[in-house]
């Protein structure tokens, strides 16, 4: 069995430096939409028998559920410890692979995602991984088989930490340049650079555009008026 674990914060503690951009509120919707985009994508990619997400949220918990995924929830103790103790509660083998993508790229496509499984079967037998940057340094996607080859070591400017381990732990790593995984959505600017994609994210790309979002930067450095009412997905 192959099994991808989404990592997802508390809403409460989620997109801080969106906070200047979007009020709570609209935060927690934007949050629940990129989830719903990525679980969708995830369900759709061949090489995935199984979606879990990993949340100390219970609203996150729900909306999971509702899409389908297995939850694992529980207390938050920290990104790379929630990650690492996911194989237990999922049952999976010691040789098994396991995929983990972070919850903030709602333009995943399936077919970018399957290319990671397609370039770790084309790797040689034995621990090996498979790596999507971020392009902001980070790591959106994650291959490992099996699932312990590499230490987790997600966070600020990961994809080097993880290149690292690798080197450390003689595993041959794989790196794809992927644009649909490459947009991690943190900043006013990722928002802008999401919307000007063409394909994937349906649910985030509706709820950003109600919001009074689009591609185009502001024209004067005036404050951009976006609309009140917020989007719920619930």
């Amino acid at each position: 069995m192959t099994a991808v674990v989404i990592p997802v914060k508390s809403l409460a503690a989620s997109k801080s430096r969106l906070l200047p951009e979007l009020p709570r509120k609209q935060l927690n919707a934007l949050c629940l939409a990129m989830l719903e985009d990525l679980v969708g994508a995830l369900h759709e990619t061949p090489g995935i028998d199984r979606v879990a997400v990993a949340t100390p949220d219970d609203r996150v918990a729900e909306h999971a559920l509702r899409l389908g995924a297995h939850v694992l929830h529980g207390p938050d103790p920290g990104l790379n410890a929630a990650i690492d103790a996911a194989p237990g509660k999922l049952g999976l083998a010691p040789d098994a692979p396991l995929l983990v993508v972070l919850g903030d790229v709602p333009g995943a496509q399936s077919g970018e995602v399957q290319r990671l499984f397609d370039a770790l079967d084309a790797m040689a037998p034995g621990p090996s991984a498979v790596l999507a940057p971020s392009r902001d340094g980070g790591t959106s996607a994650l291959l490992r088989r099996p699932y312990a080859a590499l230490p987790s070591c997600f966070g600020p400017q990961s994809a080097a930490r993880h290149r690292e381990a690798a080197r450390i732990a003689g595993v041959p790593l794989c790196e794809i340049d992927l644009p649909s995984l490459a947009i991690d959505l943190d900043r006013a600017e990722d928002l802008r650079s999401f919307l000007g994609q063409k394909e994937g994210g349906a649910h985030t790309r509706l709820l950003l555009e109600s919001l009074g979002w689009s591609a185009e930067p502001p024209a004067s450095s005036a404050p951009i008026t976006k609309k009140s009412a917020p989007v719920d997905p619930q």
